[in-house]
């Protein structure tokens, strides 16, 4: 079987395991990843000390004797509205938080990481020439939208994300490292997708924090799904104020990117927001119903989770990667941004509820919460006393 051969049979198994989009692409450094160090000496990187491995500027590095580099995607657009869509707290109504697309479901890892290893498992059945593989989803030192412009499935957009010119930018990405040679989907010479982007910068103005140095330039440090996934410490006061509702990440440069507008959805149950508890198989009273769960679920059910709650309620899901106390930091942020009607009800719940996280002996959630009070005009705008420890 030629190198072109194993190439077709490899992406062909790809759909058959479930995947949308698969290419390969050789084993080499790109243009990209040279700039990476410079990038890094910027400090646009953050606390995400764990981009700064040499293994990231070259992925031979990765696997000793690496030739291929098997990309593959999976949309994860579900059928909801976007975060754009949604109206502001009114009257009684509590208001609702968001939590991004990706994270509705069960955990992307998860689920990818299995189609993955179908996929090879496949492959060692196939292939008698021995081979050494890794497979990684979000979890080795591979800069997967890099490698995945390069296997064809796309260009690398402004906002940094990769969009393929048919599916938009809800895409999952997986990769197989491998010693295996196979053909690279684009011919030799043959530039990748052309960018497709034009003069179009909605996402960069829709930005509510501004986190684009320059088009194709991202500063995690001002992008709030790194505030409110990657950063363990206090969120920036200046910050603050422009995460509006957002609490687990944020879809705003996808939801306004006109690629997305007629990108397709899909229907794997896994992408789609979670309607149950998995301990207790049981529906969770006040949520929203046909949506699911984690569809802009109610500010007020976050700050009321316990530890255990949060447990049983994210079991497999990416958003514990924000941890408990993560959670309840961004939601009292939000709930600051709520501009909830100090007339209403609502109102009086959510002050209550913030007034007793105020007080607790967790200084990250105390700050935060006392902000939140201020910030709704539920107290004089001068420092709190910290809480007893």
């Amino acid at each position: 079987m030629s190198t072109a051969q194993r190439t077709r049979w490899v992406c062909e198994r790809a759909r058959v395991a479930g995947f949308d989009l698969c290419g390969v692409a050789p084993a080499a450094t790109f243009d990209e990843l040279t700039r990476l160090p410079e990038w890094l000496a910027r400090g646009y990187a953050g606390d995400m000390k764990y981009l700064d491995d040499p293994r990231r500027r070259d992925p031979r590095l990765v696997l000793d004797g690496a030739r291929s580099l098997i990309v593959v995607a999976l949309n994860y657009n579900s059928p909801c509205p976007y975060s754009t869509e949604m109206p502001p707290a009114t009257g009684n109504k509590l208001a609702r938080g968001w939590i991004s697309r990706y994270a509705w479901g069960d955990d992307y890892h998860k689920v990818v990481q299995e189609k993955l290893d179908t996929l090879l498992a496949g492959m060692r059945a196939q292939f008698a020439e021995p081979f050494e593989a890794r497979a990684y989803v979000d979890t080795g030192p591979i800069l997967e939208r890099i490698v995945a412009k390069y296997a064809g499935l796309g260009w690398l957009a402004k906002n940094t994300c990769i969009i393929n010119d048919e599916l938009g930018s809800w895409l999952f990405l997986g990769v197989i490292v491998t010693t295996l040679e196979l053909a690279p989907t684009l011919a030799p010479g043959e530039p990748p997708p052309p960018d497709l982007c034009g003069d179009c910068t909605m996402c960069l103005d829709a930005c509510p924090t501004q986190a684009f140095a320059a088009p194709y330039v991202l500063d995690a440090r001002r992008c709030i799904s790194y505030l409110t996934i990657e950063l363990r410490e206090s969120i920036p006061e200046q910050l603050r104020p422009q995460m509006g509702r957002a609490v687990i990440g944020c879809d705003i440069c996808q939801d306004v990117c006109p690629w997305n507008r007629k990108a397709s959805v899909t229907h794997l149950t896994q992408f789609q927001p979670r309607g149950r508890i998995p301990a207790a198989g049981k529906t969770v009273e006040g949520q929203p119903g046909d949506e699911g769960l984690l569809f802009a679920p109610e500010l007020v059910w976050f700050v009321s989770l316990s530890q255990s709650e949060f447990s049983d309620v994210f079991r497999d899901s990416a958003v514990k990667r924000a941890k408990w106390r993560g959670l309840v930091r961004n939601a009292c942020v939000a709930l600051g941004n709520s501009g909830a009607d100090r007339k209403s009800p609502a109102y009086l719940r959510i002050v209550q509820r913030l007034e007793r996280l105020a007080s607790s002996s967790d200084s990250l959630i105390s700050e935060h919460a006392r902000w939140a009070l201020v910030r709704l005009g539920a107290t004089e705008a001068r420092p709190m006393e910290a809480p007893p420890k």
